[in-house]
């Protein structure tokens, strides 16, 4: 769409600033010239933490953010695109992006951020300290006609085996239900956790009750890994939200809901090592997982066993969660050596790829995509794994920017998009 004003005005110019970090002022101007020539309007080159030494800056004198980065140069440049709605923009500002990263690739460095808003207003705002280039009239064309990104496949037969209602059902007995595993698991509140310890406290119990199951969820999901971030509390929370995923006296889509949550977690740090793949490489560095993240994960490990010892009495919804959430902690064997030979992992994981034959899936739909992903996760088959990001990619474009490094490898970007393939395959179901 090029305009939705009824008068026919086309939509404001729109602008996207984006940062190149390059090892050094050759490499930053080298990447800068290219950017010019891409038709960035404004082009500046400035040495890593400059304001930090400008007396008149806010920054002036304040500890580097980036230590590592000591010595490099920054490219900061603004592209301006006009003729068309911010939204229908989006699959070629995609293209852009990867094609900047490149460039920040090809001169040793990496494509750290951009900020987008009117071209006016970050036009205004562009600082010009270190201006090298500066075209007041250019643009960055889009192509006619606007690529646009595909529709998604048929996604094919819905999940059954929920209870009815959704997360936005009351949540009297869900509440019940989760404190009483607490209660049953911790005691009071001194002994639990302190992102689970709240669930105990008298303010909870006579608080403002919750006025819907999902607001409760989010809650709780927000206190054992605030924004998704791993600490020690998570690792310690997680046998509890093992137990509220198994837990026969909480509704079956309450207990998908929190097996989300769990491979969420899980996945974090892939997640986090595909996202930095570049900076590490530009660094020199091998990727250190913080220790949290790799504690929670094996953590989840540990706990997975006695969920799917449950294999057999699950519904496919929750078979299908499992799986995923069996390929994002496969990762890490520690935990998984610890189990006995008894242990439900030990006899099903070898098995459990040739299971996902048994869930209800369409060819060719998201669902089979995603399924085939597990697969090839579980059989650690590269091949298998390379051709199912293939086709993900085929009707997921926004997956492109995750595989078009060289950097991260395969099975990190698998592991970080797999939650929320997952959640968008079951959401339709969690939400009638």
């Amino acid at each position: 769409m090029t305009s939705t004003d009824p008068a026919g005005a086309s939509p404001p110019a729109w602008a996207v600033q984006h940062t190149l970090c390059l090892p050094s002022e050759d490499a930053a101007r080298q990447a800068a010239s290219e950017l010019a020539a891409f038709g960035h309007r404004l082009v500046a080159v400035r040495a890593h933490d400059h304001f930090r030494s400008d007396p008149s800056s806010f920054w002036y004198g304040k500890p580097s953010l980036d230590p590592e980065l000591t010595g490099w140069w920054q490219v900061f440049s603004l592209a301006v695109h006009t003729g068309h709605e911010r939204l229908a923009l989006e699959p070629f500002l995609r293209g852009e992006r990867i094609r900047i990263a490149g460039v920040a690739r090809s001169h040793g460095g990496f494509h750290q951020g951009c900020a987008e808003g009117h071209a006016t207003t970050l036009q205004q705002v562009f600082s010009r300290e270190g201006l090298v280039h500066e075209h007041p009239t250019a643009e960055v064309p889009p192509p006619a006609p606007l690529p646009t990104d595909p529709a998604p496949p048929d996604r094919g037969p819905r999940w059954r085996g929920l209870a009815s209602g959704g997360p936005d059902d009351g949540p009297e007995d869900v509440v019940r239900a989760v404190v009483a595993v607490a209660e049953r698991r911790y005691g009071s509140a001194v002994d639990a956790p302190d992102s689970v310890g709240w669930l105990l406290e008298e303010d909870f119990a006579f608080g403002e009750p919750y006025e819907t199951t999902g607001a409760f969820l989010g809650d709780l999901a927000d206190a054992v890994a605030h924004q998704g971030t791993c600490t020690d509390d998570t690792v310690e929370a997680v046998p509890f939200l093992a137990e509220l995923a198994g837990d026969g006296g909480l509704p079956a889509r309450v207990r998908v809901i929190v097996l989300c949550d769990l491979l969420r977690l899980a996945a974090t740090g892939p997640s986090l090592a595909a996202s930095a793949a570049d900076r590490i490489a530009a660094l020199g560095g091998a990727w250190q997982e913080p220790a949290a993240v790799h504690l929670t994960r094996r953590a989840i490990g540990r706990a997975l066993p006695r969920l799917l010892a449950r294999w057999e009495e699950e519904s496919d919804t929750v078979r299908f969660v499992l799986a995923a959430l069996t390929a994002a902690v496969s990762e890490a064997p520690p935990a998984l050596a610890t189990t006995t030979p008894a242990n439900a992992l030990t006899t099903l994981a070898p098995h459990l790829a040739d299971r996902l034959n048994d869930l209800p899936a369409l060819a060719g739909s998201p669902r089979a995509d995603t399924l085939a992903l597990i697969s090839a996760l579980l059989h650690d088959d590269e091949t298998r794994l390379a051709t199912a990001l293939s086709r993900l990619t085929s009707w997921r474009p926004a997956l492109a920017e995750r595989t078009a490094t060289p950097h991260a490898a395969p099975r990190q970007v698998a592991l970080a998009v797999l939650p929320n393939l997952v959640m968008e395959d079951v959401g339709p179901a969690l939400h009638p």
